[in-house]
């Protein structure tokens, strides 16, 4: 009987019908979409002042699976700018609890327009997380309102997608 639920076990993981258990690690997000896939992304931590302001300008590419995460101390309003970016982004805007509540897509490279971290009439506006990927990867990952960071970096107590 143990022999025939590892192998079941093991022909679900082979198939990808049973989630990998994941550990949150400093440097990736662990990503969990609405309908329960989940994305790893390579990240570089940005969670003071200087690094925040620093983000990705100046790079000249940014690999797939690989992004920045700004981390804030506490929830606030939040936007950003393509200044001195050289590479179009996407960039993601999560709440304290690490849920996702706005996609800005293609963020365009040296536009200096302010891109806000909440649409109008969000009743919590307040980011705590923002990942910057490549452009086009957060609709590659399927990743839309609603996914999950897995982040050492999120308050574990109420976190959406808590670390394993």
């Amino acid at each position: 009987m143990k022999r025939l639920a590892a192998l079941t076990v093991l022909a679900l993981a082979m198939t990808g019908s049973v989630a990998q258990a994941a550990s949150c690690a400093r440097d990736a997000a662990i990503l969990l979409t609405p309908d329960g896939r989940e994305q790893r992304v390579t990240v570089e931590i940005a969670d003071d002042a200087a690094e925040r302001a620093q983000g990705l300008m100046y790079r000249k590419s940014l690999p797939p699976d690989h992004g920045m995460l700004f981390v804030y101390q506490s929830p606030q309003p939040t936007s950003f700018w393509m200044k001195n970016t050289l590479i179009p982004l996407d960039i993601l805007f999560f709440d304290a609890r690490g849920v996702l509540r706005h996609v800005h897509s293609h963020a365009r490279p040296l536009d200096l327009t302010s891109l806000p971290g909440a649409l109008p009439g969000d009743p919590d506006p307040n980011r705590m997380f923002v990942l910057e990927l490549a452009g086009g990867e957060a609709a590659r990952k399927g990743l839309v309102p609603g996914t999950a960071l897995g982040h050492p970096a999120v308050p574990q107590g109420d976190a959406a997608r808590p670390c394993d």
